[in-house]
């Protein structure tokens, strides 16, 4: 029918948009271009392939995988759709499925010269996988290390390889780049003193105190003289003390004796560097008992230094950018966070800090008018009428150029508050940061003088009428239409 063509025309007209911001590298822009081709035409598989290619390059590889899919539910004969489910399926780590992806492919076009270079990388992985195994069990780390490196090369989003890899850095000594999976070695040979004393030294400097002096004795009852784990069992002990007794005084609400503490054990074992940020830390969070936030985010940047990955320290330290009001220092770290372990948590908190940002950076309408932030209606329409007409610019029409400018510019303001802080909807956008624009709260033209003559009624000697008019980029708003 008409209609029905009337749709599929507005689908491709979608798709070819995306395609052209795909074609700039625009992939967020083609992403949205592509989704509304999918809810404009919803049973198109070239709609979902694009989709996945797009999202396939933004690294977002299990959603790609699911319009990949939905790509050759649509069309099984859809050779581009089994290429893009084998690619995400192999990018995730899943080699054997990519493998029936790219037979599938070959079942359509045996001459495809991509299909065939993929199925050789999915066996490869698969290869790869095998060595690991066989030498994760002969204990030979390194080599599991540069397999689980070489597969990751095709599966670059598999967890799967990524936390083999690290269980074996962590018996390495390979320490920071281990980090928690040294518990995974416990299970491993119990009787070689030296294994024994590097699982322990991982845990120490992971700060599991307690299990690495389990396993410094357990090292020492191997082998009585072995000096270093000796030293590590001595320092561990002490470490241990000193830190129990420093979150006992904590716990207590003790935080003067609790900072002495942590200052103590700061002084024990400078190469601890992992247990070390964490009393920094530790120390931080009883200065930001103390309200001396500033020595708070001093310790904390000393626990970063000491350990970049340390996400708790680098949380503290945004909390302590956010009390400070240092917004764009807070978003930095909380951007850090977000990069390093992407939770809703995280992501929440990246939010609020750039929210606070963008607000601290803008116009403050509520100082405009001259009310609180939880003024009534009718607190707001007398704030308006007061500051506009002592800003009207025909008030002053005998003072200086400046002059005028300067309050015609306060009146344009006055208005622009008003019209924002009246408006029910607008508010709670402006309230929490948000662009006025998104979700259909398109503010659109207005004329400061109407608003103020529909307060005093007719001119009333106050026209201006087209010296000037706001548009929404006024507000700081940039169109993002599309023409």
């Amino acid at each position: 029918s008409e209609t029905e063509g009337r749709v599929v025309l507005k689908a491709e007209s979608f798709k070819e948009q995306g395609n052209a911001y795909y074609a700039k590298k625009d992939y967020n822009e083609a992403y949205n271009y592509y989704t509304k081709a999918i809810d404009t035409c919803p049973n198109n598989a070239s709609y979902y392939g694009n989709r996945a290619a797009t999202l396939m390059m933004l690294g977002r590889f299990r959603e790609a995988l699911g319009d990949a899919q939905q790509s050759v539910r649509l069309d099984d004969s859809f050779v581009r759709g089994h290429l893009r489910e084998g690619k995400c399926h192999l990018s995730l780590g899943n080699a054997m499925a990519a493998s029936r992806c790219f037979q599938r492919v070959l079942e359509l076009d045996h001459k495809n010269t991509q299909a065939q270079q993929e199925l050789k990388n999915a066996s490869t992985v698969l290869e790869y996988e095998k060595i690991a195994e066989v030498d994760f069990e002969k204990r030979d780390f390194r080599k599991v290390v540069f397999c689980m490196d070489r597969a990751l090369e095709f599966a670059p989003a598999c967890h799967r390889f990524k936390i083999l890899k690290a269980e074996c850095l962590a018996l390495l000594g390979r320490y920071p780049e281990a980090q928690s999976v040294a518990s995974d070695i416990l299970r491993m040979d119990s009787t070689n003193a030296d294994a024994l004393y590097v699982c322990g030294l991982c845990l120490y400097y992971e700060d599991c105190i307690e299990k690495a002096v389990q396993f410094f004795v357990q090292a020492l009852r191997m082998a009585p003289d072995h000096e270093k784990a000796c030293l590590a069992c001595r320092n561990a002990k002490a470490l241990k003390a000193k830190k129990e007794d420093g979150n006992k005084a904590f716990k207590e609400g003790n935080y003067k004796l609790a900072y002495e503490l942590y200052t103590e054990a700061l002084g024990i074992d400078p190469n601890n560097i992992k247990t070390n940020a964490k009393l920094y830390c530790n120390r931080g969070t009883v200065n930001s008992k103390l309200r001396k936030l500033e020595e708070a985010i001093d310790d904390c940047t000393n626990a970063v230094k000491l350990d970049d990955t340390y996400i708790k320290a680098y949380l503290r330290r945004a909390q302590c950018y956010m009390d400070t009001e240092q917004y764009e220092d807070a978003v930095r770290d909380y951007e850090k966070v977000y990069q390093t372990e992407k939770t809703k948590e995280h992501k929440q908190l990246l939010k609020n800090a750039q929210v606070e940002l963008k607000k601290s950076k803008r116009k403050d309408y509520y100082k405009i008018l001259g009310v609180d932030k939880n003024a009534s209606e009718d607190e707001i329409k007398k704030a308006y009428r007061k500051r506009a007409l002592m800003h009207h610019p025909d008030r002053h029409s005998g003072a200086s150029a400046e002059v005028q400018k300067e309050e015609e510019k306060k009146f344009k303001e006055v208005g622009e508050a008003f019209t924002i802080l009246s408006d029910p909807k607008k508010k709670a956008r402006y309230d929490s940061g948000q662009d006025l624009e998104e979700d259909g709260l398109n503010m659109g033209d207005f004329d400061a003088n109407n608003i103020f003559k529909a307060f005093f009624g007719g001119t009333g000697g106050f026209s201006f009428e087209g010296r000037w008019k706001c548009s929404p980029v006024s507000f700081g708003y940039v169109s993002t239409q599309v023409t």
